[in-house]
C-alpha cells in the first residue's frame, strides 16, 4: 500500500529528471572536467541509444544509469505497491539497456556503464573511462588527481 494518494504519487514521479540529473549525471560531469578529459559531448543524439556522454572520435559512449531505474543488482529495491508494474518497468529498462550496449558494440563503439550507487564509492568510476582512453595522450593528462565526487546524495545513502 502506498503511504500517499495517487494524485501526490504521480505529481513525484513526473519530477524526476531524465536527463540532467545532478546525482548521476552532473558529478559524472564534474569529474570528467576535474580529470582533465577533453573531446566529451553531453546527450549526443547522433550516437544511437542516447548516451549520456560521448567521446565521438575515440567511439566511447558513456550510459549513467540510476540504480533504481535500471535494476542495480547490488542496490535493486521493488516498490512495495504496484509490485508487477514496477517488476515489468524496470525489466524492459533493463532489457533495452543490454539491447543498445550490444547494438552499438556491434557498431564499434566501446560501452562504460556507470551505476549511480558507483559514483559514491571510494574507487571512482571516472577511471573506467580513462582506462578506455588511455592511449590517446591528449586526453589523458598523467599528473592530475581523480577526486571522488561526493554531495548529499553519498551522505543520504549513508556511503
Amino acid at each position: 500500500m502506498d503511504r500517499v494518494d495517487k494524485e501526490t504519487r504521480s505529481r513525484t514521479m513526473a519530477a524526476v529528471r531524465s536527463t540532467n540529473n545532478r546525482s548521476t549525471e552532473w558529478k559524472v560531469r564534474s569529474a570528467l572536467i576535474r580529470a582533465g578529459l577533453k573531446g566529451w559531448v553531453v546527450r549526443d543524439t547522433r550516437v544511437f541509444g542516447k548516451p549520456d556522454f560521448t567521446f565521438p572520435k575515440h567511439n566511447l559512449a558513456v550510459f549513467v544509469d540510476g540504480c533504481f531505474w535500471h535494476g542495480c543488482p547490488k542496490c535493486r529495491k521493488t516498490p512495495n505497491s504496484n509490485t508487477s508494474y514496477w517488476t515489468k518497468k524496470i525489466q524492459r529498462n533493463w532489457n533495452r539497456d543490454k539491447a543498445i550496449t550490444a547494438q552499438l558494440r556491434r557498431s564499434g563503439w566501446s560501452v562504460v556503464r556507470i551505476w549511480e550507487h558507483e559514483l559514491c564509492s571510494s574507487k571512482p568510476p571516472i577511471r573506467r573511462i580513462q582506462t578506455k582512453l588511455i592511449g590517446i595522450s591528449e586526453l589523458v593528462p598523467r599528473r592530475r588527481p581523480i577526486r571522488v565526487p561526493t554531495g548529499a546524495a553519498c551522505r543520504r545513502k549513508g556511503k
